[in-house]
């Protein structure tokens, strides 16, 4: 029998797009060693064409004409994808990153990561700013062969808004990558200069809405000044969006907003943050969670479905909404921290998600998927 051929949408791949390219980069490598008999393919933008070159397991096409911007990247999942499936006799094209074709056409599996822009719909700018990419998104999930998504959350969520059946939809969980301690942690962060004697919270994301780091900071301003942590919060351009706020709440000493960090970096502050914090409304999955509690940080998180579901009995809970609520969760996570006992747990929850056990069950869908699609 001849190779089947899957082309793999990658046109939105910058380097810098958080989970998602994550969510790429570790997949896969590990699905062409899983389907020996299928041959990839990848599609991507002029920026993205050499970093998937870096980890991708097949030919790389680029198309110069799509850039970092999500308009081009739209613009050719719409009209250049489904032809250069056609072009390349793909038996499947498989779209990773939240949306692809529109039209039906070539057999396709999307990965959906979860229907945030409608779960949280934000500002009326920020509405409008996601007009077409929530419509495409919705388009391109109702017109796929497949669905898959990351958590039972994820799918509950996209057959409320996206309007697709259930049983289109296949829930396979993200994994997470192993640690990778930093010998000496303080010097990695030098730049940062963070004093020895306060203690750590970490926190990580983009800038938007759904991940309500406005609450958490409205939540630190509830604490007497002389008992609030320092709290870290990476992830974004600089100047970060959430400067404003800082100073507004009068948190100028405890809140430090180092934009983006290295690998590195970001695995030094694992290293030295007393407790991880996530206030998100909503995730897809809520990857750091996994992140953190693999290397032995306590968590405390939103109390929402999601991330009841990644973090189990091993996260400790409460209203993100409520600032005072949130505020008093933070200093007792702070002040009670968990045996070893109950850490080791923890540990052991988190090392059920892993990267190699997301491949199984993702290489399971795309060989159904396939199957299905038979000519």
């Amino acid at each position: 029998m001849p190779p089947r051929r899957v082309l793999v949408d990658l046109l939105g791949f910058t380097g810098s797009r958080g989970g998602t390219e994550t969510y790429v980069r570790e997949l896969t490598p590990r699905l062409a060693e899983r389907l020996p008999h299928v041959r990839f393919a990848a599609l991507t933008g002029r920026v993205g064409a050499d970093k998937v070159r870096g980890f991708f397991p097949g030919h790389v096409q680029s198309l110069t004409w799509v850039g970092p911007d999500p308009g081009t990247w739209a613009l050719g999942a719409v009209a250049a994808t489904a032809v250069v499936a056609r072009r390349g006799r793909a038996d499947l094209v498989w779209a990773p990153a939240n949306f692809g074709p529109i039209f039906r056409g070539a057999p396709r599996l999307v990965t959906v990561h979860d229907a945030i822009y409608d779960e949280v719909p934000g500002t009326f700018v920020q509405r409008a700013q996601r007009t077409v990419t929530s419509t495409l998104m919705r388009r391109s999930a109702q017109t796929a062969d497949r669905v898959l998504t990351v958590s039972h959350a994820a799918a509950a969520s996209i057959e409320r808004h996206l309007g697709v059946a259930p049983e289109r939809i296949a829930v396979v969980h993200n994994g997470s990558t192993d640690p990778r301690p930093v010998d000496d942690p303080r010097a990695a962060l030098i730049a940062l200069d963070l004093p020895k004697n306060r203690p750590v919270i970490l926190s990580v994301g983009n800038r938007m809405p759904h991940k309500n780091f406005v609450g958490l900071l409205e939540a630190l301003a509830t604490l007497p000044a002389q008992a609030r942590p320092l709290t870290v919060i990476a992830g974004s351009r600089l100047p970060d969006p959430l400067t404003d706020d800082v100073s507004r709440l009068g948190l100028d000493g405890d809140v430090l907003l180092p934009g983006w960090v290295s690998d590195n970096q970001l695995e030094a502050l694992f290293q030295v943050a007393d407790l991880y914090v996530c206030a998100s409304l909503v995730e897809g999955f809520g990857l750091p969670v996994i992140d953190a509690l693999r290397r032995d940080v306590p968590v405390l998180a939103n109390d929402v479905p999601v991330l009841r579901e990644v973090g189990g009995d091993a996260a400790r809970y409460a209203d993100a909404t409520s600032p005072e609520q949130f505020g008093t969760a933070i200093t007792r996570a702070l002040n009670e921290p968990a045996d070893a006992a109950a850490r080791a747990a923890a540990k052991g929850w988190a090392a059920r998600f892993t990267w190699d056990d997301a491949a199984d069950a993702t290489a399971a869908v795309l060989e159904a998927t396939l199957a299905g699609t038979s000519r």
